[in-house]
């Protein structure tokens, strides 16, 4: 399948939200092309060296804000991951051939997304990050969730996409906190200390 693509230096995962600022003209034209036919873009990651083979597809929502310019705000949103196959740069803004690609691997446990869960919350309450707490499903795969709102490394981001296990993903999300926590809680144990005199 053929479909639009929109180079950023962002990583989309389903669901997630894609705030975008529209300003460019071939972008203009890509955005009214896929309104009037009801068509989902690929985001895909603009690296140093090309683009990312692995992105994922937005659907457009809502226009928040139009400018007198011709300037336009609008709301996406993540859907479906792809691999590119074939780059194809005959109209103003690229097009890419695609497969559409989904989990082939085991689903983690609830238990498992559970405990994964629980140190996300400690991260982002630990880091003081004002961030937007994603609704979770335990039920159902939550490492895209989870990594939609980490303030993590693109690499990093790209890696879990790329991974067609939700097992693997949740299990390295796992991993990447609890490599980051023992710093986070001796920093928030020294801020008690300077702050109180004492641990609390």
């Amino acid at each position: 399948m053929k479909i639009p693509l929109f180079p950023l230096d962002v990583v989309l995962f389903p669901g997630a939200p894609l705030p975008l600022h529209i300003f460019e003209e071939r972008y203009r034209e890509m955005f009214r092309r896929c309104m009037a036919e009801g068509l989902e873009f690929g985001v895909v990651r603009a690296e140093e060296d090309g683009l990312a083979v692995v992105g994922c597809t937005a659907s457009i929502g809502q226009v928040t804000h139009r400018y007198e310019d011709g300037r336009f705000d609008v709301m996406c949103r993540g859907e479906r991951r792809f691999e590119i196959e074939l780059l194809d740069d005959s109209l103003a803004y690229l097009q890419a051939d695609v497969d559409f690609v989904a989990d082939e691997g085991p689903e983690a446990t609830r238990p498992q997304r559970e405990l994964c869960a629980a140190l996300h919350f400690e991260t982002i309450e630990l880091s003081r990050l004002d961030l937007p707490m994603p609704h979770l499903d335990l039920d159902r795969p939550i490492a895209f969730s989870l990594a939609a709102t980490l303030p993590a490394d693109l690499n990093f981001k790209q890696q879990l996409l790329n991974m067609r296990s939700d097992a693997h993903r949740t299990r390295t999300l796992r991993e990447f906190y609890e490599a980051l926590l023992p710093k986070l809680r001796t920093h928030a144990k020294v801020r008690r200390i300077s702050g109180n005199g004492h641990i609390m």
